[in-house]
């Protein structure tokens, strides 16, 4: 089927997508070197990188929630059932047979049913548990610091094995990510599609389709 160039993804959709791995790839890196992993920045300073690069991510995400309402880009993370039971196993078999994708890929639909949920979950579940965690564990004050008691001492574990647990989710989510952005048409199609907006889409003539007056705004 006859292909076309198609601008899919908007300039701050590719900002907000870089400037997002860029920050939870050094958040990961410091955490880790908190955690005793290795030695690169030495504790103090990774600490003190991580808190920084935290509050810009917060910051990312607060302007992204913007965007999203603003422009309608949320509805591209609505999950779907339908037709998870074909890219499930595209994913699993389909792909190494170079079977045909099961979902066709619009401006107005980027995702595939297992992206969706993945995504969604991520944007009720995962971040807002890693962000609150990491929250409530740097504005902790110990008894021994102006005398202020901000949560039970008891929870400072809790909370510690909770952001930990979120951040594992992410870094797999990473890793997955990551395999998945070589599975295009060509193994950098994918991320030069996010680097320049534009992506080959299958032509068709039909309902939603984007026409060139709109692929230009």
């Amino acid at each position: 089927m006859k292909k076309k160039q198609v601008y899919v993804y908007k300039a701050f959709e590719r900002f907000w997508h870089w400037m997002q791995a860029i920050l939870i790839f050094f958040l990961a890196f410091s955490g880790f070197e908190i955690h005793g992993s290795y030695t690169f920045f030495g504790f103090r300073d990774a600490v003190k990188y991580h808190n920084i690069a935290a509050y810009m991510l917060i910051i990312l995400i607060v302007f992204a929630i913007f965007w999203h309402f603003a422009t309608g880009e949320w509805r591209q993370y609505v999950p779907s059932f339908r037709n998870i039971a074909a890219q499930l196993n595209y994913y699993i078999f389909g792909i190494f047979k170079n079977a045909p994708h099961p979902t066709r890929k619009t401006v107005l639909s980027k995702l595939n049913p297992l992206q969706k949920l993945t995504y969604f979950g991520l944007k009720i579940l995962v971040i807002p548990v890693i962000v609150t965690s990491g929250l409530l564990y740097m504005l902790y004050r110990y008894p021994q610091k102006y005398g202020i008691e901000s949560l039970n001492i008891e929870s400072l574990e809790v909370i510690a094995i909770i952001h930990t647990i979120a951040a594992f989710l992410l870094v797999a989510f990473i890793i997955a990510h990551l395999y998945l952005i070589t599975t295009g048409e060509k193994v950098t199609t994918n991320l030069k599609a996010m680097l320049t907006g534009y992506e080959e889409l299958e032509e068709h003539h039909d309902e939603g389709e984007v026409t060139s007056s709109e692929k230009s705004e």
